[in-house]
């Protein structure tokens, strides 16, 4: 079966994504007609340069943020931003590194640590060879899914190796990665799904204050309580407990510097 057009709700277009539930009327020759999108319980977002928001996916439960170990590089700030998302929308997500045999033996053994540190679930995998696939498709069982990261990092080979249909692109000579997925596409699983997403080099969280920003970051919220000042933005005020925190090793450079970026590069 395939849907062969969308009514009209209220004189305007209405565009279902990966992860809809919707109500179909069934026409004479097995196409069908989208007659309602049911409401969503969640929705993933990204916004274009103009500034334009497009939803991506909807009723997730699960983010799983894929990050290549190199080609191209990690990209920890665009990390930070999803985990902090799911934070701040109350979903739950895992942190999934890829392409383990190209990376530094010793970054990926820190960053494992650090973000399993954070008790967020986090896996080293190989999709092309196997290894560790299999854990992954036991975090994913019984969830609705999304792969979710910068383009060229794996995603879709990863739907692939769990039995989605997607195609696999290259990196470009730059080491940036090449969107080959234009569109979500949904792969349903034993109660659940799972959905491979576009690359979202152009996510961010937008404009957002210290507070709810540091709230977003597990480790920040008890260590904030000791700054001096109650609005603290952890920037530069003196007497900072979360800048001491950096200073001696309790949060990670490269979590406060994603911190500092977001709080002060809103995307």
């Amino acid at each position: 079966m395939r849907i062969a057009q969308l009514r009209r709700m209220a004189g305007e277009r209405f565009m279902p994504v990966p992860g809809d539930v919707v109500t179909v009327r069934i026409l004479e020759d097995g196409q069908a007609v989208v007659e309602r999108i049911e409401p969503r319980g969640f929705t993933l977002e990204r916004r274009s340069a103009g500034g334009r928001a497009k939803t991506m996916a909807a009723n997730v439960d699960l983010l799983v943020t894929v990050t290549a170990l190199a080609n191209p590089p990690p990209r920890l700030v665009t990390l930070d931003q999803l985990l902090a998302f799911s934070e701040i929308e109350n979903i739950a997500a895992a942190v999934v590194f890829t392409k383990p045999d190209l990376g530094d033996p010793n970054e990926m053994a820190a960053l494992t640590h650090l973000y399993s540190s954070l008790e967020y679930p986090a896996l080293v995998i190989n999709p092309k060879t196997g290894d560790n696939v299999g854990a992954l498709r036991e975090l994913i069982a019984g969830h609705h899914a999304l792969l979710v990261g910068n383009s060229g990092v794996g995603k879709s080979t990863i739907f692939r190796s769990l039995g989605g249909d997607s195609t696999i692109g290259d990196v470009s000579r730059y080491g940036l990665g090449r969107q080959t997925t234009t569109a979500g596409r949904l792969y349903r699983l034993e109660n659940g799904f799972l959905i491979d997403s576009p690359g979202i080099n152009e996510f961010g969280l937008g404009a957002i204050d210290a507070a709810t920003l540091a709230g977003a970051f597990c480790e920040m919220p008890e260590i904030a309580r000791r700054c001096r000042f109650t609005d603290c933005t952890h920037l530069q005020e003196p007497d900072c407990a979360v800048q001491a925190a950096v200073a001696g090793g309790t949060i990670a450079p490269s979590r406060y510097a994603s911190y500092r970026k977001m709080l002060l590069e809103p995307t």
